[in-house]
């Protein structure tokens, strides 16, 4: 139905039944018939509707098994007691046509309430529209600048021409990334000290580069980043392994979860053992803080560390293998000093970094594998025992310091 919205104020709508089948005409003449002179000439009908102050009346009706029903509607601009007033007065009517009939007023709707609220509702869809807008504008404008920082910064490094973060060339530590997205992701968190390797194909500038620098291998938590690592072990000089959650990739985590994962990474040696990765021998002294011993002695020393833990007197053997069995399964290190005492436990990861810095430590007994790096690092520090889980790819052990291994 049309209403004007000029000349209406309030709608009455009511119902009809009719013992009989009627048609619209015969509802609309015996409203006009049965309800003039019923209320004056100020509420006449024909009256009200000449001079706009109703508009037209309307009617549907359905008629079934010889009877019919349906619906009436009238927009007016009256007041609201005169709407109630002529409402009230469709009730009169008794008879429709020939039949019987009989009229209810269902409702007097106040038609702008309803248009205020159709406003209101209107102008929320249109309020959060705007505001969604401007959030996208702001975040936009935000990435937009941030995207053309990042393109600025970015380097292509070396010969190769390797994607790289502006402070490659001058930083002691550096992360090796996949690709360039990698590096466009940690640029954006200040990471600024990256290089991509650009796949499998390990470009000789980050080959060469890893043996000056504290290298982290920073690679995806699939099946593509377990490749790349692997080639990197292999044919770089990498010190540290991190990885991105498992299925997730370095270009897309947040913040939060690359900073956790720089942290959590642990030695390339412990993560070599642990999958049975063979590693590039490492060559560089200040690097790794050692002298470098001849490949051909490798048979005599594992006859030496073989005899070295089998010469470890039992009662040590009890003690340490004890600690060793309640850390077995948490990758963590439990650090002695001269009368067995414990001094600190702490994850397997920070051990290296703990003995550069600590002193008074007599025995290490941990969750791991014992490497070259960390058998150098206890003859530095006079660490005079080493209890671990397995001796792993050792070319030459420190006289100093005694080896008991679980297998």
């Amino acid at each position: 139905m049309v209403i004007d919205p000029a000349t209406t104020k309030y709608l009455i709508r009511a119902t009809i039944r009719a013992d009989g089948v009627i048609e619209k005409s015969d509802v609309v003449g015996a409203i006009f018939g049965q309800t003039e002179g019923l209320l004056g000439d100020e509420l006449d009908l024909r009256e009200l509707q000449r001079s706009a102050r109703v508009g037209r009346i309307e009617v549907e009706l359905e008629s079934k098994n010889g009877k019919s029903t349906g619906t009436i509607t009238l927009p007016t601009s009256l007041d609201k007691v005169e709407t109630v007033i002529l409402a009230a007065a469709f009730e009169s009517i008794d008879r429709v046509g020939p039949c019987k009939a009989t009229i209810s007023a269902e409702e007097v709707e106040d038609v702008r309430v309803a248009r205020r609220k159709m406003v209101i509702e209107r102008a929320k869809e249109l309020l959060n529209k705007v505001l969604e807008e401007g959030k996208m504008e702001g975040s936009s404008i935000a990435d937009n600048v941030r995207q053309a920082v990042q393109i600025e910064e970015i380097i292509n490094y070396g010969s190769d021409h390797c994607p790289a973060g502006p402070n490659i060339e001058k930083s002691d530590a550096i992360i090796v990334v996949e690709g360039r997205r990698d590096v466009l992701n940690l640029l954006r968190y200040g990471i600024k000290n990256v290089i991509a390797c650009g796949g499998t194909n390990i470009p000789s500038t980050v080959t060469e580069l890893t043996k000056e620098r504290i290298t982290t291998a920073f690679v995806d938590g699939d099946r593509g980043g377990e490749l790349i690592l692997k080639e990197l072990l292999q044919t770089a000089d990498v010190d540290f392994v991190s990885r991105a959650p498992p299925t997730r990739e370095v270009e897309e985590i947040p913040q939060k979860l690359v900073m956790k994962a720089l942290k959590n990474k642990i030695p390339a040696e412990q993560y070599a053992e642990m999958y049975d990765i063979e590693m590039k021998s490492r060559t560089n002294q200040e690097k790794i803080e050692r002298k470098t011993q001849p490949v051909k002695e490798e048979k005599e020393t594992k006859k030496s560390v073989s005899t070295s833990t089998k010469k470890s007197d039992d009662k040590g053997k009890k003690d340490y293998f004890t600690i060793l069995e309640e850390v077995s399964g948490s990758l963590k290190a439990v650090l002695l000093d001269a009368k067995d005492k414990e001094i600190k436990t702490l994850p397997v990861r920070e051990l290296t970094d703990e003995l550069k810095k600590s002193k008074n430590i007599e025995t290490v007994v941990f969750d791991g594998i014992i490497t070259q790096r960390l058998l150098d690092i206890a003859h530095n520090k006079n660490v005079k025992t080493i209890v671990g889980m397995k001796m792993g790819n050792v070319v030459k052990q420190p006289k100093s310091v005694k080896v008991v291994t679980k297998k």
